[in-house]
């Protein structure tokens, strides 16, 4: 009899052992992030990283949700679909029931078929897919999908606030685009509007760019002058951008640069003073829009920021996603992602701007407001120590940028 008490109590101290393990395992709600964190797209990825751990450090004194504290796992996929699909299997092996991605719209698109694949073979083990950069408007139209959640404009919308904010004596426009998705739609869908917005303008220069390897833009900056453009149009970002507008500022190019990321890191420093008042990004948020409209709350949080880091805080919109997540897991009383993906869908709340945002339940594209911001000197906040910083020159609110969508949605079981 001795040797089944001890066998029992051994079993008991296991069975303890892996209950305890199993519930201390549960103890954070982790998501996995996976963006480049190495090779020449990692100054984004890594100031991403930085700006997501300092909005969780300050979502979890609140209270994180259902008691829990929220916790990022980086993986770096190295600006490569196969690595963001390592990332995504090593979540599902993990558990994890997030993954959440920026920089690239064919990760995207990969993410997206393999989340689709992934769920639907393993209903117990399910993942939402957070989607906190990655524009091309196809992903939230023809490859929309129940288990992803876009909370950023996405380039038609982008498209359509960069032409609308081109003044009436630019007539002739050059666009530079990288050659992949993200860069296509921009090219495609920023030439829509043109010509249903502007169709006085004039498209002198259009190219596509290979993504992340061009070292030197001197010779495209000739051709956009040789073809008396006014102004460039770009979605690129990264380096891609950067070196872009610094090449055209060096050669004393007679132009103004309308971009989608010229504010992010690196952008101001690459552009320095001699961008003054001639760059223009459309943004989810500028350090100086808090100060604009009198929010001290908001300036007080992206100043907390500025405070322990070396580049300025972009990320407004990465708030916003995590606050979504809070006020999703909160409601759906359980880290279940198929009750999260249902809770979230039409959930409103007013970001840390106090405007008001919906992610929108026919196709998970996130409605809220955009601004544009136009690179200069005398603004409350510099970007970069450059001395030079954003003001806002046009607030678009979310009722003004929604615009219809193709999704159609195929919604799973509870």
């Amino acid at each position: 009899m001795q040797p089944r008490k001890g066998l029992s109590a051994l079993v008991g101290f296991v069975l303890a052992i892996a209950i305890g393990g199993s519930a201390w395992a549960q103890q954070t709600i982790k998501i996995a992030y996976t963006d480049p964190l190495s090779g020449p797209f990692a100054q984004v990825g890594d100031a991403n990283l930085k700006q997501m751990q300092y909005i969780i450090d300050y979502i979890n004194a609140k209270g994180g949700a259902l008691g829990k504290k929220f916790e990022l796992v980086p993986f770096d996929n190295k600006s490569q679909p196969s690595d963001a699909l390592i990332a995504l299997k090593s979540a599902t092996d993990q558990n994890m029931p997030f993954i959440m991605q920026c920089s690239g719209s064919n990760i995207a698109a990969a993410l997206i078929e393999a989340v689709n694949k992934h769920n639907d073979r393993n209903p117990d083990n399910r993942i939402i897919y957070l989607n906190c950069g990655a524009v091309a408007t196809e992903l939230t139209n023809e490859q929309c999908s129940f288990w992803h959640f876009r909370f950023d404009l996405h380039v038609g919308m982008k498209a359509e606030v960069m032409v609308r904010a081109l003044p009436k004596d630019v007539t002739k426009v050059y666009l530079i685009n990288q050659d992949y998705l993200f860069g296509q739609s921009v090219q495609r869908d920023v030439k829509a509007f043109l010509a249903k917005v502007r169709p006085d303008v004039q498209v002198v220069g259009d190219e596509l760019i290979p993504l992340g390897k061009i070292k030197d833009f001197s010779p495209y900056i000739t051709k956009i002058k040789a073809s008396g453009a006014q102004a460039l149009l770009t979605g690129n970002w990264g380096p891609d951008m950067n070196l872009l507008i610094k090449a055209g500022v060096d050669a004393g190019a007679d132009l103004r640069y309308y971009t989608f990321y010229a504010h992010l890191a690196g952008g101001p420093t690459a552009i320095g003073a001699g961008g003054d008042n001639r760059v223009l990004a459309v943004m989810s948020f500028g350090e100086n829009v808090a100060p604009e409209i009198g929010n001290a709350e908001a300036e007080a949080f992206t100043k907390g920021f500025r405070d322990k880091h070396k580049f300025d805080f972009s990320a407004a919109g990465f708030r916003t996603i995590f606050e979504y997540l809070q006020a999703a897991v909160n409601k759906a009383g359980a880290v279940d992602a198929t009750k999260i993906a249902y809770a979230l869908e039409g959930l409103s709340i007013k970001d840390f701007l106090g405007y008001d945002t919906t992610m929108r339940k026919d196709d998970h594209q996130i409605i809220t407001e955009y601004f544009v911001g136009t690179f200069k000197k005398g603004v409350k906040y510099d970007a970069e120590g450059t001395g030079l910083g954003w003001a806002t020159s046009a607030t678009i609110l979310a009722k003004d940028i929604d615009q219809p969508n193709s999704c159609k949605m195929k919604r799973p079981k509870m």
